[in-house]
């Protein structure tokens, strides 16, 4: 069973797309058909697919996500206890437990059944960079 591991570096808080990266593993392994899992090795990012032709949809689902997970200064996050790695940390977690962190991607011909539209994106909560390790794992 093929399996590897991605490495993307982000520049904060963003959508970023991955679909070449997955889709150059599942033509390189030469299995026709299966289920490519893709597993985000990490607690304040998360996997998302989503349209990839009009960047006016990322903008909108990062405003979108801002209004409703505020940083933890914001005074309607009070609540808050974990800051122990500033006021984007624990809204990260939030975001990260609405959405998810593994998706599976069924193959047929050799290729990612998505959609026209459809890309593979790693949705980043921190404001600061990181390298985020993606697991691809290719089954029968």
């Amino acid at each position: 069973m093929p399996q590897t591991i991605l490495t993307l570096s982000t520049r904060g808080q963003g959508l970023y797309e991955f679909t070449d990266q997955a889709d150059a593993f599942v033509s390189v392994s030469g299995q026709e058909e299966g289920l490519l899992t893709v597993f985000v090795r990490h607690t304040s990012c998360s996997l998302l697919i989503q349209e990839n032709a009009d960047p006016d949809v990322r903008t909108d689902l990062l405003a979108f996500f801002r209004r409703l997970v505020p940083p933890a200064s914001d005074p309607s996050m009070g609540w808050v206890v974990h800051r122990d790695e500033g006021p984007d940390d624990m809204p990260a977690h939030i975001k990260s437990a609405l959405t998810q962190v593994s998706i599976g991607i069924p193959v047929a011909r050799g290729r990612l059944m998505l959609g026209t539209w459809q890309g593979i994106y790693l949705f980043e909560h921190r404001d600061r960079p990181h390298r985020r390790e993606i697991v691809l794992h290719l089954s029968p």
